[in-house]
């Protein structure tokens, strides 16, 4: 079973991807990231190959 989720988050040097700990947040949710307030924008399957993981897409609000 697969622990924890991903975090796809949007910068303005690119786009990162982080490990979190616990349950995916909601789409709508939002959510503090270095400082910033970002919003769950889209939730659907890790992008890494074989990784179970559910991933959250955040963007500014």
């Amino acid at each position: 079973m697969a622990e924890g989720h991903l975090l796809f988050v949007w910068k303005t040097s690119g786009y990162e991807l982080l490990e979190e700990p616990g349950d995916v947040p909601e789409v709508g949710a939002e959510i503090e990231q270095d400082g910033q307030r970002l919003r769950v924008t889209k939730v659907a399957a890790s992008p890494l190959p074989g990784d179970r993981r559910a991933c959250a897409y955040l963007a500014h609000p």
